[in-house]
């Protein structure tokens, strides 16, 4: 069994404070695999400290020093990708051939890298000038469904602001949370700069939350969980961001080529295993349509194949642990017990795998806006597919959720189908399976979250804004603190710059 006996925290491999252990349960084979240790509410204050200690240094330095760092961090990052596949296989059931999940965090760096070359941290409004500088020492908590990227995304945003960081990722991925602190490790981060503390987050998520020393929490995971992170850091007052549940609508137009949205929506909904924030589990279609696209659904869930993630021909693997399965599968009961119809897959365990938490690809039909499935995030390879009779009720059925994370349209007349998505309320929203970009924010409106992720959106999350009153341009000889300096006209009727 592999071992994992050590946090980090200033910069060195050091044992908890109160050593104990978890073991990592293998969620094909329902068993041990890695033994990793956690850390206490102790150890979570000497990380702030270590952080704390070393903010001051880091948040002077230049933006071409942070380039340097994040160019050494992708080289030794890429040099591990293929030790990152085979872990997170093996800790969460993600299937080695899915690539995503080990090169989308390389290329999430390049973009912060390069949105600080241009990135104006002065501007000049009037005779004012307006700094953001790094808001300070950032806790970050990061989920198991993308163990690497979400985690990445949320530290390489702290550092090339200039933050330092205390980061906590979920247990069920701890052992790829050691593995990341070993690359910027050998990416000679300086000591304090980022520290790693696996742990629970009744103890050390609750106390980076509520820590007086803590100027911002990014966390991503569950409504719930976020709401008690939320509560948690009202305390003391602190910047939260966070990223929380979605129950995504796709609303399949009646003009939409069918076969090509129910595909998609298939192949983006049961993404690993179904369990993405982003799935769109909803799919809207016109009642006189269901019956054309029934056929195709069922076609594309029955492609999956299902087995070990470490062999190359899986696409799907099982979900992350027995809770999950055992959530999914009440979750699927509920949707029989209501009324609504299997067309594919179901409770069954798939032929020829007789351990491992593996669910079928399900598709079910006849569901009604009120039924749990078209409710709650069941975070499985699970879809709804919902009638509609007319684009005012899709709309209604697709914004009659407590979320707002994710949204889809599919459709022939732009014109049209632009008038849906705007009437869609939702963070981020897809047209006929667009791909996402890097550079545009993430996020989630009413209780899919707070705050954004990604690009110059995502960067701002890490910076204070502070105004300068009093030095004209002749004052240029100010030192700024990094980047490139942009002139905005005053509105206030201030001479302008």
């Amino acid at each position: 069994m592999k071992q994992y006996p050590h946090l980090y925290i200033g910069g060195r491999w050091v044992e908890p404070a109160d050593p104990h252990y978890v073991e990592l349960i293998d969620p094909t084979r329902e068993e041990a695999f890695a033994r990793v240790a956690l850390g206490s509410a102790a150890d979570a204050e000497l990380a702030v400290s270590a952080a704390r200690g070393a903010f001051e240094r880091f948040s002077a330095t230049s933006v071409e020093e942070r380039i340097r760092l994040i160019d050494r961090v992708i080289d030794v990052y890429e040099s591990h990708a293929d030790e990152f596949a085979e872990l997170i296989a093996r800790e969460v059931g993600i299937p080695v051939s899915n690539r995503a999940q080990v090169t989308g965090p390389a290329d999430h760096m390049r973009v912060a890298r390069d949105l600080l070359r241009e990135y104006p941290f002065e501007t000049r409004v009037g005779n004012a000038i307006v700094r953001r500088e790094p808001i300070g020492v950032c806790a970050l908590i990061s989920p198991w469904n993308w163990p690497v990227q979400t985690g990445v995304i949320k530290m390489i945003y702290g550092l090339a602001a200039g933050c330092t960081m205390v980061v906590k990722p979920s247990i069920n991925s701890a052992a790829s949370g050691v593995l990341m602190a070993q690359v910027l490790h050998e990416a000679d981060v300086p000591p304090g700069v980022f520290n790693l503390v696996n742990g629970r987050g009744r103890e050390v998520g609750d106390t980076l939350a509520r820590h007086h020393d803590v100027d911002m929490i990014s966390f991503t995971g569950s409504t719930g969980a976020g709401k008690q992170v939320g509560a948690a850091a009202a305390g003391t007052v602190k910047r939260v961001c966070l990223e929380l549940g979605g129950k995504s609508a796709n609303i399949v137009l009646p003009d939409a080529d069918l076969e090509r949205a129910a595909r998609w929506n298939i192949q983006r909904c049961f993404v690993n295993a179904g369990q993405s924030c982003h799935a769109p589990s909803r799919m809207l279609v016109h009642e006189s349509q269901i019956e054309q696209v029934v056929p195709y659904l069922v076609d594309e869930a029955r492609r999956y194949r299902l087995g070990d993630p470490l062999e190359s021909t899986t696409t799907m693997g099982p979900v992350v642990s027995a809770t999950q399965y055992t959530s999914i599968r009440d979750l699927i009961q509920s949707g029989l017990n209501e009324g609504a119809h299997v067309v594919t897959g179901g409770l069954d365990r798939p032929d020829g795998l007789d351990r491992g938490y593996f669910v079928q690809p399900t598709v079910f039909t006849g569901v009604t806006p009120e039924m749990t499935i078209a409710r709650e995030e069941v975070f499985g390879p699970v879809l709804a597919v919902l009638p509609y009779r007319d684009e005012e009720e899709a709309l209604r059925i697709a914004n009659d959720s407590p979320y707002g994370l994710g949204g889809y349209v599919f459709g022939s007349d732009r014109t049209n189908a632009h008038r849906v998505v705007n009437g869609l309320r939702a963070g981020r929203v897809s047209y006929n399976g667009a791909a996402t970009d890097s550079y545009t924010p993430m996020g989630g409106y009413k209780q899919s979250g707070i705050g954004r992720s990604m690009g110059k959106f995502g960067l701002e999350e890490y910076l204070e804004v502070k105004s300068v009153y009093g030095f004209d341009e002749e004052a240029q000889a100010l030192p700024a603190l990094v980047g490139s300096v942009e002139t905005v006209p005053s509105t206030s009727g201030a001479p302008r710059a």
